[in-house]
């Protein structure tokens, strides 16, 4: 039997808390599960810095990566099995997308990034394409094996049904991630009706549609969505983790290119700081190593970085304020001014920040990143785009929410000398 048709003696379950099990067949699948690439997202936290806040949501993206490919197989063998608009030869590379679509990711993953100027996406392609564990496993499949599934998750797989599968308005990443972080987190507004959702998933040549009777479960969807983006994701608690956390970053840096003598060198960063590290590097590192830092750095004799470690790994975090750069930024000018007579570096004590997200938009020719609208599948075969159906949907269609805030030590300005006040009634007027 060919290897891509290979199956599992016996199958193998894993036990999941929202897809009750998660269900391996395919020699393939479970062969790439046990990658040390794979593995190692066990390693790295779905939510980053949010555990400091929700402090059940220690969850990892390798429970995530496995949820999203219980959903997509649930879809294909179940939803889409013997239907005409089902190509069964693209089941394979579906499967092995959904379970390697976050497969890039590092450590506190979207800080990292930004600090480095790191593209996870990118690093997916690289652990697919190069020398891995991953790339060996899926080229046994065929050489051409690993750059398609690589080209599903860059979204440019001929087979835009597939894509839709793995990315889109209404895809299995979103679905899983609703549900688990909402699990995890302990909130109530992530869960809605994916039963329901999958029973009226349609495949058409172009992508997932819903049938129309299934509309009010894809409302519901999407305003799970906002709010957990709202009340969880943004949480202004777990944005100040981040920015310490990116602030401590920012300061190893600039201490190593300054010549600073580290207590203990930050051996792993090094190839970052200079934007010389290879592949085998980027996949070393994982929250583990980053937290081992900033234990060590606590102890660190550079004031900066031994305090905003201290603040990341003991929780004693930035007090935020609401702030509008279009109305303020004479009050942030003024700000600046006073932290540096407060002794308070302002590049690591005043930090502002936003957040952004668009529910849902419909969509837009030409526009950049432009939106494969949801569509209802009506009796007669017609397809509607959701916004023109529904009035809830519509009511957020297109409407970007913005928040943007100020982070600062409150615990050094409470000193009650003059310059300490006039800086909290700044920052509270």
């Amino acid at each position: 039997m060919a290897y891509e048709n290979e199956k599992l003696l016996e199958e193998k379950v894993f036990k999941d808390p929202v897809h009750r099990y998660i269900h391996v067949r395919d020699r393939v699948v479970w062969d790439v599960i046990n990658t040390r690439e794979f593995q190692r997202l066990r390693r790295i936290r779905q939510l980053g810095t949010t555990y400091l806040v929700f402090h059940g949501a220690e969850h990892s993206r390798f429970q995530h990566s496995l949820g999203v490919y219980e959903i997509v197989r649930r879809i294909i063998d179940d939803g889409f099995s013997g239907r005409a608009e089902w190509d069964e030869g693209q089941r394979l590379v579906t499967l092995c997308a959904a379970l390697l679509h976050d497969l890039g990711h590092g450590p506190f993953s979207h800080a990292f990034e930004k600090v480095f100027n790191l593209d996870h996406e990118q690093f997916t392609q690289q652990i697919l394409l190069e020398q891995t564990e991953v790339n060996e496993v899926l080229s046994r499949v065929s050489p051409d094996f690993p750059q398609k599934v690589a080209d599903v998750i860059d979204k440019t797989y001929p087979d835009k049904l597939v894509v839709s599968l793995i990315s889109s308005q209404i895809d299995a990443d979103r679905m899983d991630y609703l549900q688990r972080d909402a699990y995890y987190t302990g909130v109530s507004y992530g869960h809605f009706d994916m039963e329901r959702i999958l029973r009226v998933m349609r495949p058409t040549e172009e992508q997932v549609v819903i049938k129309h009777s299934g509309m009010h479960a894809v409302e519901h969807y999407i305003m799970s969505r906002y709010q957990m983006y709202w009340q969880v994701y943004f949480h202004p608690v777990s944005r100040s983790a981040e920015v310490i956390l990116m602030k401590i970053l920012h300061r190893a840096r600039y201490l190593y290119e300054t010549g600073y003598a580290f207590t203990q060198e930050p051996k792993h960063f090094i190839s970052f700081f200079k934007k010389e590290f290879e592949l085998k590097e980027y996949i070393a590192l994982d929250e583990s190593v980053l937290l081992m830092y900033f234990q060590l750095w606590m102890e660190e004799n550079d004031p900066i970085l031994a305090d905003l470690c201290d603040r990341f790994v003991n929780r004693r975090l930035f007090q935020y304020a609401e702030f509008d750069p279009a109305s303020q930024y004479m009050k942030f000018g003024e700000l600046v001014k006073l932290f540096q007579e407060a002794g308070l570096d302002p590049e690591y004590y005043l930090v502002t920040d936003s957040s952004s997200d668009l529910p849902y938009d419909f969509y837009r020719p030409g526009e950049e990143n432009e939106r494969v609208p949801i569509y209802l599948q009506m009796k007669n075969g017609d397809l509607r785009e959701l916004s023109r159906m529904s009035d809830v949907v519509d009511a957020i269609s297109g409407k970007r929410r913005t928040d943007h805030k100020i982070y600062y030590p409150e615990d050094r300005l409470m000193d009650g000398n003059v310059l300490h006040e006039k800086i909290l009634e700044l920052l509270q007027g």
